[in-house]
């Protein structure tokens, strides 16, 4: 869940600093406190766009940072996989703005904007009045039906992309086959020199790279044997002088002494052994010039060798595993090519099993969402009627579009009628702002135990509606935060009143400038907040008294 916002120097908010808790939480204030400032803030914590206008007056950077606490193992493992670490629980996003770029950092990584996004869908979800205006577009209701039906409609679709991702394969080698006899008989003769190219030259797998360290070793010999050549000078019993010559005198000159007495001895054995050593020295000095002598006719055959190697690679690729595949592959056509009519025929009883594969699977796929269906309206109808909304009927209607895409081949369409008597319409085409945000607020409610973001925020769920309907959505938004942290901006007392954190957002000013200020109240002071929101600037000792039964009943109720 979001624990904690901090928020500084953007708009009118100089610095303020709010501590969430779980369930429900409410934000309340007069008009024109700064409740959109504050969502904004989150939006921009979360990727949203940004400009530099949204800093406040005279300041040169701000900043949003959102810590939340993650207790879900699998938002653990898929944070994990995006090389996010959960620090003893807790993943901070944030975001800091100057006037011209912002700066993406969790868990104080800077991190580009696309990752800070990801890791935000994990965690938290923002629905305003733009997300219930997603339902005025049917594409919407497809895919809020596959999340409800994921269980059994995920595997299906996954069957359905494969076969469809087939199909469209064949479909497009078909049309990549249609060629006339010369088109084919040029084709035929290129392949065939091309094959016989790489045959003649009879690549071996791992042989360019072999060829490369021996001609390296080629161009170096001369280098090399100079070098091993001085060094024997100094060190080989071919020359007076050398260390061999005048270490063999040192031996002699103390082989007298060595039985003398024993460190006499001691000596001479050290002396014998550094020979013994230096032999072996020069011995392999001998073998590692003898490594690089080539003959003239050696590294002319390595170099053409690797000269046509090199030819291979850039013309068929850049490997030599992938020069023989080529040769493979044009191998497979020259047969395909050698057989042309037969290789059509088999491409297109090819391509039809495909499309009758993916024609199967596109049906298992429409059967399951009209099973799904059915049961997805009657539950969203069942939380409608404990909105307010009374005989109301809701269908979710699923159509073929009679063509297949990766999605199989359906489309779904939310179908309403708000009145008894009334026919069914497309929802987008008859709910008001209040409905569509009761019938969004419904589906949400239905799809709580699928959708895995542990914390969502409601701006403006209450548009529309007020008395008993606004009653009935704080008991909605009440039951789906014992499964999640609901986050509601809110401007209904009943609403607030059912809150387990009431939050004020209110404007302060000092004479030189305005900020908001976002305060935690706690059970009177969220009485008399509610009081404000019943009776406005005229608070009587009635009105407070049924601020405070609100309070006290959502209590009794909770």
């Amino acid at each position: 869940m979001l624990e904690n916002l901090h928020v500084k120097n953007l708009a009118l908010i100089d610095e303020t600093e709010v501590e969430f808790g779980p369930g429900l939480n409410v934000l309340t204030g007069e008009t024109g406190a700064g409740k959109s400032i504050l969502l904004g803030s989150v939006q921009l914590a979360l990727g949203g766009k940004y400009s530099a206008e949204l800093l406040r007056n005279g300041a040169k950077s701000g900043l949003v940072e959102l810590t939340f606490s993650i207790e879900d193992e699998k938002i653990k493992r898929r944070l994990e996989e995006m090389d996010i670490e959960v620090e003893e629980g807790r993943v901070t996003l944030s975001r800091k703005l100057t006037e011209g770029r912002s700066v993406c950092r969790i868990n104080g990584e800077t991190v580009n904007m696309g990752l800070l996004k990801n890791a935000a869908s994990l965690l938290i979800d923002i629905h305003g009045q733009h997300d219930s205006q997603s339902l005025l577009n049917r594409r919407n209701h497809l895919a809020l039906l596959d999340l409800y039906g994921k269980e059994e409609i995920s595997p299906l679709k996954a069957e359905m992309a494969e076969a469809f991702q087939s199909y469209q394969e064949l479909v497009k080698k078909l049309d990549a086959s249609s060629l006339d006899a010369e088109s084919r008989a040029r084709e035929l003769d290129l392949a065939g020199y091309e094959v016989s190219e790489i045959e003649d030259a009879a690549p071996a797998p791992g042989e360019d790279e072999d060829l490369e360290e021996l001609y390296r070793r080629m161009t170096q010999s001369r280098k090399v044997t100079e070098a091993v050549g001085e060094a024997y000078l100094y060190t080989g019993e071919d020359a007076q002088g050398n260390a061999s010559d005048l270490l063999s005198r040192a031996i002699r000159a103390l082989q007298e002494i060595s039985e003398i007495d024993s460190q006499g001895e001691k000596l001479y054995g050290q002396l014998a052994e550094i020979d013994s050593l230096l032999n072996d020295f020069n011995r392999e000095l001998a073998d590692y010039a003898k490594s690089f002598e080539f003959s003239e006719e050696e590294f002319r055959e390595t170099e053409e060798r690797l000269n046509l190697l090199n030819h291979l690679k850039a013309k068929y690729g850049k490997t030599i595993n992938d020069v023989l595949e080529y040769c493979r592959e044009k191998k497979r056509r020259i047969s395909e090519l050698e057989d042309y009519d037969a290789f059509l025929s088999q491409l297109q009883s090819d391509m039809e099993t495909a499309k009758k594969r993916a024609g199967q699977a596109a049906g298992r796929l429409h059967r399951a969402r009209e099973k799904a269906a059915v049961i997805f309206a009657r539950e969203i109808r069942e939380q409608m009627a404990e909105l307010n909304f009374m005989d109301t009927r809701l269908e979710l209607r699923i159509s073929d579009l009679g063509r297949y895409s990766a999605g199989g081949s359906d489309e779904a369409e939310f179908y309403l009628a708000t009145n008894p008597g009334e026919p069914l319409k497309p929802l987008g085409s008859i709910a008001s702002g209040g409905e569509l945000s009761r019938v969004m607020l419904a589906v949400k409610a239905v799809l709580a135990g699928e959708e895995d973001t542990p914390t969502l925020i409601f701006d403006e769920i209450d548009t529309g509606i007020s008395g008993v309907t606004a009653g009935k959505v704080g008991e909605k938004l009440r039951l789906i935060s014992k499964n999640r942290q609901i986050i509601c901006i809110t401007h209904l007392p009943q609403i607030a009143a059912v809150s387990d954190s009431h939050y004020l957002i209110q404007k302060e000013t000092d004479g030189n400038s305005v900020k908001t200020e976002i305060a935690f109240l706690d059970d009177e002071m969220s009485v008399q907040e509610l009081a404000r929101m019943l009776g406005g600037a005229n608070v009587t000792g009635n009105i407070l008294e049924s601020a405070r039964e609100m309070k006290d009943l959502a209590k009794r109720e909770r």
